[in-house]
């Protein structure tokens, strides 16, 4: 009986260690975020645009990205734009007070060339501090696929129209690979910012709403341009005029 015993003991021990040994060796793995992807590096990145710099965002810094994992590059009278980290590029004499609009029409050559979903880009304005931990911001980017958005960094990142919000007035591309065109204007005017996207406001704020604890030092700042991660874009027609 001892015997038997002991033997039932010990089959059971191992089973029970075996059980043990699969669960640990076999953890759950846990899905990826739907629409997630990880910035990739661009081979020959950096800015040779006189005059202009840029940051990367911190959540690209930490994962050791740099500015030059980005490319910013001048051809004629076209900024071609790859990304890389999301980035934010601008030009520190490019400086915008009182009433005005900053406007640029953006060219998608090849719909979602990099990336695995649509990714955003468009006009930034209202810069101070940039560069630092302390840089405030406020930009408004559409997508290729008929969607938009609004948003800005303060202490901590705000979106004002929520994630991608759809409009009619947002271009489609026809399909993956094929170009979409947007030309994307960011206004300060009476007491109103607000954002027109192929000639129709998408979008308008109080001055108030944006201008706040948490939010905007000001809507006066430097301007530039604002690109997600993994993106190709060119840029034409960049300028800023007095409303």
């Amino acid at each position: 009986m001892r015997l038997d015993y002991g033997s039932a003991l010990a089959v059971t021990i191992a089973l029970v260690t075996g059980s043990i040994m699969i669960h640990a060796q076999a953890p759950a793995t846990k899905a990826p975020a739907p629409g997630a992807d990880a910035s990739h590096a661009v081979a020959g990145g950096g800015i040779t645009v006189p005059g202009w710099t840029g940051k990367i965002d911190d959540s690209e810094t930490r994962a050791g990205l740099t500015l030059d994992s980005a490319k910013f590059a001048l051809e004629g009278n076209i900024m071609k734009v790859t990304t890389g980290p999301a980035v934010t590029y601008w030009n520190p004499a490019n400086v915008a007070s009182g009433d005005y609009t900053v406007k640029a029409t953006f060219l998608e050559p090849k719909y979602q060339n990099l990336n695995s979903h649509p990714h955003p880009y468009g006009i930034m304005i209202a810069g101070n501090d940039m560069g630092t931990p302390n840089e405030t911001m406020f930009y408004c980017a559409p997508y290729g696929n008929g969607t938009f958005i609004v948003r800005g960094f303060g202490p901590a990142p705000f979106q004002m129209n929520g994630r991608g919000g759809p409009n009619a007035a947002v271009h489609k591309a026809a399909a993956i690979g094929e170009p979409v065109t947007q030309d994307v204007a960011l206004s300060v005017k009476g007491g109103k910012v607000e954002c027109a996207i192929n000639g129709t406001v998408v979008a308008s704020y109080d001055k108030s709403e944006v201008v706040a604890t948490g939010k905007l030092k000001s809507t006066d700042g430097v301007y530039g341009l604002r690109f997600a991660h993994n993106t190709e874009v060119q840029v034409t027609g960049f300028a800023m005029t007095k409303n």
